[in-house]
């Protein structure tokens, strides 16, 4: 499993409609083979700043399978214009987790 993980700044004022959108757009993404799921996660101290993970089966399935797809281009068309600057998107695999 890996894990993709992104910082997504959204234009200031655009909060409540980005994740109004986002809402929308997890349709997209979950339904690609070798998705395993995803969280946003707002940042406390930076009111337009989030975190985006999402879990993979492995790499291609993130890198070919959805950003080849039909369903990437909705993801695209959905979520892009709410990123200033656009983000930088990077992956992940555990080496250690300790979990309670």
């Amino acid at each position: 499993m890996i894990q993709e993980v992104a910082i997504l700044f959204v234009k200031k004022g655009q909060e409540n409609n980005f994740e109004n959108d986002f809402a929308k757009a997890s349709q997209y993404i979950s339904s690609i083979e070798g998705y395993l799921g995803h969280s946003l996660k707002k940042c406390m101290e930076q009111a337009n700043k989030y975190l985006l993970l999402v879990e993979w089966r492995n790499l291609e399935d993130h890198t070919i399978g959805f950003r080849e797809s039909a369903a990437y281009l909705e993801w695209k068309k959905l979520l892009h214009h709410y990123y200033e600057p656009f983000p930088v998107v990077e992956h992940f695999e555990t080496i250690f987790e300790n979990k309670i």
